[in-house]
């Protein structure tokens, strides 16, 4: 496979091109190689990952599109894995390229895109002002003071939900300034690191706790680096959805064939085959939606759309995986919780359907009514 020269997609359709395909079959041997953190090295190294969307200035390989992040999250969410792509190649990274900030980029983004650093992005907020919510901009309190003693600035507030099993090497935080909100980059981030108790295992979060950290400005417009950045993630996390969605419902059929009652394998069963063929449905329906937002650039309309129909059927599908499963669907012994634990984090990560349903609303120029504002 050659990132650097991606074949030409055939106009109209969102099929994924022979490159991509090939990419999807070398993350997915990775994933069955190695488990859990172990893939994460080789991915960078091997296949590099980390690069994909990075520009070639940056060290990074330049691909045009989405659709090469759409691949690597949905064998991502297939096996459930805990590396820190999302975190640290989609927001972090991508919030760097959106600052504008060339001299930043040059020295952040070529560790970060050849595995030799990670990174995070400290964003939301808990208990931020609603209706605005943890997620949106305009709740967040953190603040940013210019120090008095050198040309650093000093941020203070805690962020929550930040997708790092450890103490990456790069952190970045938003933080409100006197003109508005920014984007900094944090330099000791180990002393702000506080890992959180998650009910997915899967998907690590920590707390991140700043004093009056110190703090390099990285961009002031950090209200349009959010606006592209959050876009940009919910879409990988569409795929990420749709992928793990998928091998859930795969892992259900398999065991409806080869689970036997009363002398027939359940499958066999009219009601368990409605039950599959409506997982099937709400599957395609919403693999449909994440591709139309990875074709579309991650532009804010699909993006939202995708991000509220893929989190609604990857829970349902995960619902039906411990219903179908029966007694040692709700054991540890299996998968399926830690499908169904997936599925619910990550409904609420970067907001949840609701949320992403109004801003598709307000985006088509739809007037909620009464009622909705009510339920807000």
């Amino acid at each position: 496979m050659n990132a650097r020269t991606p074949a030409t997609r055939p106009a109209g359709t969102l099929n994924p091109t022979e490159e991509q395909e090939e990419l999807r079959a070398a993350v997915r041997s990775v994933l069955a190689r190695h488990e859990g953190p172990a893939a994460w090295r080789p991915l960078v190294r091997d296949i590099g990952v980390a690069a994909l969307t990075t520009p070639e200035e940056y060290g990074g390989l330049g691909c045009p599109g989405r659709m090469e992040v759409h691949v690597v999250m949905e064998e991502l969410g297939r096996a459930l894995s805990p590396v820190p792509y999302l975190g640290s190649a989609v927001l972090a990274a991508e919030a760097l390229i959106a600052s504008g900030n060339d001299d930043v980029c040059a020295r952040l983004l070529p560790p970060l895109a050849d595995g030799a650093s990670v990174a995070a992005l400290a964003w939301a907020e808990a208990g931020a002002e609603q209706p605005r919510g943890t997620w949106e901009a305009a709740g967040l309190t953190t603040y940013a003071e210019e120090s008095t003693t050198s040309g650093d600035w000093l941020l203070t507030g805690t962020k929550e939900y930040v997708p790092a099993a450890d103490a990456p090497d790069v952190l970045l935080a938003l933080a409100r300034t006197p003109a508005g909100l920014a984007l900094f980059e944090v330099p000791d981030p180990a002393g702000c690191f506080v890992p959180l108790p998650a009910m997915d295992r899967t998907r690590p979060l920590a707390r991140i706790v700043l004093d009056a950290a110190p703090a390099r400005l990285v961009s002031t417009d950090g209200a349009r680096v959010l606006a592209r950045v959050r876009d940009l993630a919910i879409t990988a996390l569409a795929a990420e959805q749709v992928g793990a969605a998928g091998r859930a419902l795969e892992i259900t059929v398999r065991y409806a064939k080869e689970r036997v009652q009363f002398g027939r394998p359940i499958g066999s069963f009219q009601a368990v085959k409605h039950r599959i063929a409506d997982a099937h449905v709400l599957l395609e329906a919403a693999r449909s939606l994440a591709l139309a937002a990875a074709g579309s650039g991650a532009a804010p309309g699909p993006a939202a759309a995708a991000k509220a129909a893929c989190s609604e059927a990857y829970q349902q599908i995960a619902g039906e995986m411990i219903q179908l499963h029966g007694g040692i669907g709700i054991t540890w012994e299996h998968p399926a919780h830690d499908f169904f634990k997936r599925a619910h984090g990550t409904a609420h990560f970067l907001g949840s359907p609701d949320t992403h349903r109004r801003r598709l609303a307000k985006l088509l120029g739809f007037t909620p009514g009464p009622r909705a504002e009510a339920l807000a």
